[in-house]
């Protein structure tokens, strides 16, 4: 069964395998202890700090291991906004960051980080997914603490200009922690990035690891109660076969990311060329060119993501979805939400190293009739509430989750005339999203939205 969700969480590489398996003998012991058992210890951790630190870029002396990715993030962001609080307590972030550091910028905010203003800026991005480096410079005041962006995102793939964010920063002395736990895989981060955070696995590595790089010169305070641990910065005892095997399998897939990066690059391309040419009414987000090289994301009109994913399942493709429907609370990606694209019937398709073309190829095959079907079972059953007002309609879709108020807007809209409005009654959160998605793939005016009973009235116009 073909698994493309490496973007979730990759298989365990096999040299993180064997790594673990040998160090579960020899990496038991305390490292902190001076006989011959915690020596060996040493050794290892050392060892796989080196390893890691080559990978990063950093020294080895810069680098802590974490229990996450997630802690990672936490601890970079805590730490470098308590080190910094006498310069101010304004923290920037972009808008399509991992949940995790939007949930550190949230918890900063509502414990009182900013009292004497706003505390978190978010920069917008555009359509593609990334930020303006100029919009991003733009964000910096003089009370600015630090700033986080992410290396690629982690669910349309798209790579931030970190390189002159970087230097952005630097120029107005802002230390910038990265999220690179994407990208990791690929190669290092380019530019002066002062914190960087990674998760071993996203790369092929043991789940449970992670890794924070402080920069010499970065003030640093951490936030936890004080362990002789990893300098202090990450608490508790090292899990030292796993960190063995998670810096083993980084260096692994270091040097195998060249070669497949070009090869998945090509099947990803076929993947983005042929959809929109097997599959009607889809959209291909993210930038085509400045991306992950395994990763990509697409929304399909008129398809509720959940059961599509399960359906591909039952075809036996594991794949993922940013669309708001495969959530328990009903609400759209919030990347997809910064980005102004289509949010309903969303695919993530990651390759992971070594995937055969035959895959790709048997995917592209499965993949239009699951939608047909999918569309069909949505659509069969829906009756549209239409009502007709003096050349417009209303059409009532509320108590309707995604995408039936869209499916409802596509039945009508034909049936008024040219220049005059559809008004849509939906009080799904996701309507607020593809409806402007579905008036730009359609040529059609979307008018705006307004407050109504129980919910939201989204008028378009139609244009052709």
């Amino acid at each position: 069964m073909p698994y493309f969700d490496v973007a979730s969480s990759a298989p365990l590489h096999p040299v993180a395998r064997q790594a673990l398996q040998a160090s579960l003998d020899e990496g038991w012991a305390d490292p902190a202890r001076l006989y011959r058992e915690g020596r060996r210890a040493r050794l290892l951790l050392d060892a796989a700090r080196e390893a890691a630190a080559e990978a990063v870029g950093c020294r080895p002396d810069e680098l802590v291991f974490t229990p996450s990715g997630t802690r990672a993030v936490h601890l970079g962001i805590s730490g470098a906004l308590a080190g910094r609080r006498r310069v101010g307590r304004h923290l920037v972030v972009s808008a399509v960051e991992h949940s995790s550091v939007l949930h550190a910028a949230t918890s900063y905010e509502g414990a009182g980080g900013g009292a004497d203003g706003e505390s978190v800026t978010e920069v917008p991005v555009d359509r593609s997914g990334a930020v303006s480096p100029a919009a991003y410079a733009a964000a910096l005041r003089e009370d600015t603490a630090l700033a986080c962006l992410q290396s690629a995102n982690h669910e349309v793939g798209t790579e931030q200009p970190v390189a002159e964010v970087a230097e952005a920063c630097r120029a107005a002395g802002v230390p910038l922690l990265v999220d690179a736990a994407q990208s990791l895989a690929w190669g290092p981060v380019a530019g002066a990035w002062s914190l960087l955070a990674g998760s071993a696995h996203k790369w092929g590595g043991p789940a449970g690891v992670g890794l924070l790089a402080v920069r010499k010169g970065v003030r640093f305070a951490p936030q936890d109660p004080a362990d002789e641990r990893e300098s202090g910065r990450s608490a508790g005892f090292e899990n030292i076969p796993a960190i063995v095997a998670a810096a083993a399998s980084l260096r692994a897939v270091r040097a195998e990311a060249a070669e497949e990066a070009v090869r998945l690059r090509a099947l990803v391309e076929r993947i983005r060329g042929r959809i929109p040419e097997l599959v009607p009414d889809v959209e291909v987000v993210g930038d085509p060119v400045r991306r992950l090289p395994h990763l990509v994301t697409f929304s399909c009109l008129y398809v509720d993501g959940e059961t599509l994913l399960h359906e591909l399942d039952r075809a036996g493709f594991s794949v993922s979805s940013g669309s708001s429907c495969t959530s328990s609370t009903l609400t759209p990606s919030h990347v997809l939400r910064a980005m102004g694209v289509l949010s309903e019937g969303n695919v993530r398709v990651s390759l992971p190293l070594g995937t055969p073309e035959e895959d790709v190829d048997r995917f592209l095959e499965v993949l239009p009739g699951v939608v047909a079907q999918v569309r069909e079972r949505l659509g069969a059953p829906v009756t549209s509430s239409a009502q007709s007002t003096a050349g417009s309609l209303i059409v009532d879709a509320r108590g309707k989750r995604c995408p039936i108020p869209v499916i409802e807007l596509a039945k009508v809209i034909g049936d008024v005339p040219v220049g005059e409005t559809v008004t849509v009654l939906s009080d799904d959160e996701a309507a607020r999203l593809d409806i402007p998605a579905w008036c730009e793939m359609r040529g059609q005016e979307y008018v705006g939205e307004e407050p109504a009973d129980r919910g939201t009235a989204y008028v378009v116009r139609r244009l052709a």
